[in-house]
């Protein structure tokens, strides 16, 4: 049996509606553009479909607002797509089982009459809900982690890279947020202890703080005064007794 694609979702510029996308087709060559901007006849050898069927994929992906085009600088006969919309998430409609975290007992146990903070306990059931619908907004909790990350900035800079790290661990652990430990290297490594975006989440074998990694992101972008790339290695959510992530810098890759 072939697996069912998810559907994803984009929205559009104008209006900030919402597009779910459905054709298998467009699936693939919506997720090549999301790597690289393509020409027409690239597209069409990647997914070894003939030129009028991708040509109309690719007026319909245009009139929805999902991609745009440019004309080649050398060659003006030359269209070279990209995506003109913003990747918000998608839905797995194959995922329908009950997880453990949305259980009637299990939300007694850990909302009802737990102590912690009751927001976060309903962001984590909320979260447990979505993953249980098959529905991924990591995405969009990375945008808004990004965009957390550039107004923490000035709260927590020092120029004194010992001294931010500092204060980065200080603003964690007094938000309730987890402990932060740093080791400094050509690679700085965070490990986040008693993790709040994770640490009651299913075990899915996959990393879950898309929040905290666009957070670390930016505030580690807007330090050094260029692009970095934080990477997940260790989740709760992957079995693992802490979360951490690996600040390097990034390195686009070569055309």
């Amino acid at each position: 049996m072939i697996k069912q694609k998810p559907l994803q979702i984009f929205s559009k510029d104008a209006d900030m509606g919402i597009d779910v996308v459905k054709s298998p087709v467009k699936l693939t060559i919506l997720e090549m553009l999301r790597s690289n901007d393509m020409e027409f006849d690239e597209i069409v050898k990647n997914t070894g479909k003939s030129k009028s069927t991708i040509s109309v994929h690719l007026k319909s992906l245009r009139e929805d607002g999902i991609i745009s085009y440019r004309l080649g600088e050398s060659d003006s006969r030359r269209k070279i797509f990209y995506l003109n919309s913003k990747y918000l998430g998608s839905v797995d409609v194959s995922k329908k089982n009950e997880i453990e975290e949305t259980r009637a007992e299990y939300l007694i146990e850990n909302i009802v009459e737990n102590d912690g903070d009751f927001t976060v306990l309903l962001f984590h059931t909320l979260r447990s809900m979505l993953i249980q619908e098959g529905i991924n907004i990591d995405p969009v909790l990375h945008s808004t982690g990004i965009r957390m990350g550039q107004s923490l900035y000035n709260k927590l800079y020092d120029d004194d890279l010992e001294v931010f790290i500092g204060n980065i661990a200080e603003f964690w652990e007094t938000k309730g947020l987890g402990k932060l430990s740093f080791k400094l290297g050509q690679i700085i490594k965070i490990t986040a202890a008693d993790c709040f975006e994770c640490e009651l989440l299913p075990k899915t074998g996959k990393p879950a703080c898309y929040l905290d990694t666009g957070i670390f992101q930016a505030l580690f972008s807007e330090f050094f005064g260029l692009p970095v790339r934080v990477i997940e290695i260790q989740c709760c959510t992957m079995g693992d007794e802490n979360c951490v992530f690996e600040v390097e810098p990034f390195k686009p890759k070569e055309i």
